[in-house]
């Protein structure tokens, strides 16, 4: 797996995920909030599958 998700792109990533899980734990919204877990995994480990079928990349390409 080579990375495909920039800083900033991972920056709102976590950011998101941390705040759609905290909302759900402090029953702010409902359990569909659980989904914070991918665009928190997807900022931790820098890659997005979803971004693989298009070629698509946020990240500076390594010489």
């Amino acid at each position: 797996m080579k990375a495909n998700v920039g800083s900033i792109d991972r920056t709102i990533r976590i950011l998101v995920g941390a705040c759609l899980i905290a909302a759900t734990l402090f029953g702010v919204i409902g359990p569909w909030g659980w989904l914070g877990l991918v665009p928190l995994a997807t900022g931790i480990f820098r890659f997005c599958p979803a971004y693989c079928p298009f070629g698509f990349r946020t990240c500076t390409i390594e010489k």
